[in-house]
């Protein structure tokens, strides 16, 4: 007596996300409701159709069977004589072949065959698969009868705003004219959710699949935000918050741009915590975002202390309010003792954007002693030394050419009077007598003088604000026209000068060359490369207060303050900056440039200074400390805040 047997394993339909749950992890990274599987098999029964949860199969077609019931013959020891596959016509019979535990010779196990079946339908091709143990007089032949997929004849998307259909297509390996696997068009969704979140979109989804005949349909909510609440401010101003938002409603949310909105909130000085949360709309496809701010205290009362080779130990006091009246004003001053003295008052709007005009205004006094001045060809036996007195006052103002615009300008007129006082044994009186460089006398140079000038610059900041380290380049290209009446003589002039500055994590380059290096790994601030350049000259009859003025630590590091003067300059810097902990950094660099004046007997491009050094860089609660060491002219020290550039 024959037994027939068959087991159907349905293809079960595929959950459909009902909601997404958000919640921001260190990564910034939010949830949403998991599809256990990603496929809702909902099409028009037809003759090569994938069956329903719930579609009955007809007589000839696959049934289900009862489990617990035994359908392998009562023939102790029977052997397999041989393993047939019928229905398949895409899928090769080597390949089912490959998944199976049964083989011919062996003793045929009902648990094993039932396991097979289920083998074969995971493979994903196949609606159902069955098997068939057939009695012989030397054994059992077994059979799996399958039913496969349909071909898959188009592949729709729906909801899709940030891809194109075709740019999704090109992500997934199911494509038009292969069978359906649903394993494989599983994985196809995940990449699909993975190329969102990996591009900050961590809440868009793929809320349900349909299968209508051979078409797939894969519907995707990109949820938007419709509204954005903010809360606990009571000093600053909603409006004022709203400027550092990277986000905006009516957006998609993203949440590398909520990211950089937290970064933004947090660094502005104004907020001791900001946080975010979430509340669903009325449509699922929308979300409301909850912005909660903790204001701390916005004045700051502060101190520092720098050295130089030439300029000694100084330090002062400074305070900075963040906050003027809940609107982001900034107030600052303060003072700086020793032989670079210093006092200022400061007070600015520093947010610039396409409707928001930045500005500034302030007063400054200084007194720089024992500053050098170079007859000759810059060569120091021929020159002297001199105190600077020096006060002026300056406005500002700019915008953005757009609100997301990465060029703007910033317009500037100063005004300073200066008095320099020579030391012995160069004296006032000598200083009528004595001729510099271009054969006029030095008091027309060092005399006491008002100055007048407007600077209009235009940046272009191309800095990657999603990283939390330089990485870009910015230029500067600046322009200013200046009048001076200098020792009763009148100057007029024009002066233009580009600076590009340029930032690159060079890690890789390490990490090849050395298998293991304390140098790499440190993804928050990696090791960077760093050049800035400068190139600028000048036309009419340029003043030498006003002149490109080269060499101290904020330019050409192993060189005496403003060593070389002239209308024409070139300056380049290039740092290797290394990491070593999160507080500790080394740095490697080399400057090199000047500045020529015309008719010193000294041709642009000639004898260029060259300072290589190293240096320091340690984080304190006061700053990032600054030492170098630079060998040029001379040996030098330089100590400060912050880096170079």
């Amino acid at each position: 007596m024959h037994l027939r047997i068959k087991v159907i394993t349905l293809l079960v339909a595929l959950f459909i996300i009902s909601s997404f749950s958000v919640a921001l992890a260190s990564n910034s990274a939010s949830s949403v409701a998991v599809l256990d599987q990603n496929i809702q098999a909902t099409q028009t029964p037809t003759s090569s159709d994938i069956a329903s949860p719930n579609k009955a199969i007809e007589s000839g077609d696959l049934k289900t069977s009862d489990a617990n019931e035994s359908k392998v013959p009562d023939l102790p020891g029977a052997k397999i004589l041989t393993i047939n596959f019928v229905g398949n016509k895409e899928v090769v019979t080597e390949h089912l072949s490959s998944v199976i535990t049964s083989k011919v010779g062996a003793t045929v196990d009902e648990e094993k065959l039932r396991k097979d079946a289920e083998a074969i339908f995971e493979l994903g091709f196949f609606v159902a698969t069955d098997y068939k143990v057939t009695d012989k007089e030397a054994g059992v032949d077994v059979t799996f009868t399958v039913q496969e997929n349909p071909v898959v004849g188009s592949i729709n998307f729906q909801g899709n705003t940030v891809y194109s259909s075709e740019k999704l297509a090109d992500l997934i390996f199911t494509k038009p004219g292969m069978i359906f696997n649903r394993t494989f068009f599983r994985n196809d969704i995940q990449r699909i959710k993975e190329k969102y979140q990996q591009d900050g979109y961590v809440m868009a989804n793929v809320a349900d699949v349909q299968i209508t005949g051979d078409a797939i349909t894969v519907v995707i909510i990109e949820p938007v935000i419709s509204q954005i609440v903010i809360q606990g401010n009571k000093i600053t101003k909603t409006h004022v918050v709203k400027r550092y938002m990277k986000i905006k409603e009516g957006e998609l949310f993203n949440s590398n741009k909520m990211r950089l909105t937290l970064n933004r909130l947090q660094g502005v000085g104004f907020f001791n915590d900001v946080n975010v949360n979430f509340e669903p709309a009325e449509k699922p496809e929308e979300i409301i975002l909850i912005l909660t701010v903790e204001e701390g205290k916005t004045g700051r009362l502060g101190f520092n202390v720098a050295y130089g080779t030439e300029s000694g130990f100084g330090g002062g006091v400074s305070y900075e309010n963040m906050n003027i009246g809940g609107k982001g004003y900034k107030l600052s001053t303060g003072f700086e003792l020793g032989n670079r003295s210093e006092y200022w008052l400061s007070f600015e709007q520093p947010y610039m954007g396409a409707k928001v005009t930045a500005w500034k205004v302030g007063a400054y006094k200084r007194a720089w002693n024992n500053l050098g001045y170079y007859i000759n060809g810059n060569k120091s036996p021929d020159g002297f030394e001199y105190d600077r007195d020096k006060m002026g006052a300056y406005l500002g103002f700019g915008r953005r050419f757009k609100e997301t615009s990465k060029y703007n300008w910033y317009f500037t007129l100063d005004w300073h009077n200066v008095v320099n006082e020579p030391r012995f044994p160069m004296t006032m009186a000598k200083m009528e007598t004595t001729l510099n460089d271009k054969g006029r006398r030095v008091i027309d140079d060092l005399g006491e003088g008002n100055y007048y000038s407007g600077l209009l610059s235009f940046r272009r900041l191309n800095i990657d604000e999603y990283l939390p380290y330089s990485k870009g380049d910015v230029e500067i290209l600046n322009l200013q026209y200046g009048r001076a009446n200098v020792n009763d003589k009148d100057f007029n002039y024009f002066k233009y000068w580009l600076e590009a500055k340029a930032y690159f994590p060079v890690e890789r380059l390490f990490k090849n060359l050395f298998e293991s290096s304390i140098f790499t790994n440190k993804q928050d601030k990696p090791m960077l490369f760093a050049a800035r350049l400068m190139l600028g000259s000048a036309s009419g009859d340029v003043p030498y207060e006003e002149m490109y003025a080269i060499g101290g630590d904020t330019t050409l590091r192993g060189y005496k303050d403003e060593e070389f003067r002239g209308e024409d300059m070139l300056l380049a810097n290039f740092e290797l900056r290394i990491p070593i902990e999160k507080a500790f950094g080394f740095v490697i660099f080399y400057d090199l440039g000047r500045s020529w004046r015309r008719d010193a007997g000294v041709s642009f491009g000639s004898e260029i200074g060259s300072a290589p050094g190293f240096g320091v860089r340690l984080n304190t609660p006061i700053g990032n400390m600054r030492l170098d060491y630079a060998n040029g002219s001379e040996d030098r020290f330089h100590f400060g805040f912050g880096e170079l550039f």
